[in-house]
């Protein structure tokens, strides 16, 4: 099921021609993408494979993966940019994306004291010339995907 004005839904039709950025990993439930507009490279949106608005609707099987790849994708984001820990948000309220999704965001060391905490969404909906360009997107989507699959586990769910 797709909602014809969810950009999520947009993207999943898509599906077959996705840049790398826009399909990190997936399985049958959950799909993996960069964040398009952000400051932070490796800034994850998980996100279901149908239209769900709230995460009490997700199905059983939905729910049954949902941690694991939130715990495998901030593992290998910790290989990646060797981040202290990641951030895990869902609130789906922005106009057209009120479609569930989960942020995944690396919170670096460094990170500066107003962006920690609830201040992260200060790297989002960044300007142009701040935003990580959709070539970087796609390295970092290749360098997730070698370490998501060289984990000696299948994807969940897959």
């Amino acid at each position: 099921m797709t909602a014809p004005d969810c950009y999520v839904c947009g993207k999943e039709a898509e599906f077959d021609d996705l840049p790398p950025r826009d399909c990190v990993a997936y399985d049958q439930h959950w799909r993996v993408v960069h964040a398009f507009d952000t400051a932070l490279p490796g800034w994850l949106v998980l996100v279901p494979r149908r239209h769900v608005t709230a995460v009490h609707d997700l199905t059983d099987a939905e729910a049954s993966t949902l941690g694991v790849w939130q715990v495998r994708l901030s593992r290998a984001l910790r290989d990646m940019v060797g981040c202290a820990k990641t951030y895990v948000v869902q609130f789906a309220e922005a106009e057209g994306f009120g479609h569930v999704h989960f942020h995944i965001v690396p919170r670096m060391e460094d990170l500066r004291p107003e962006h920690r905490g609830p201040g992260i969404f200060g790297l989002l909906r960044r300007p142009e010339q701040e935003r990580v360009t959709a070539d970087e997107a796609d390295r970092v989507a290749h360098s997730l995907r070698t370490r998501l699959h060289g984990a000696g586990r299948p994807l969940p769910g897959g």
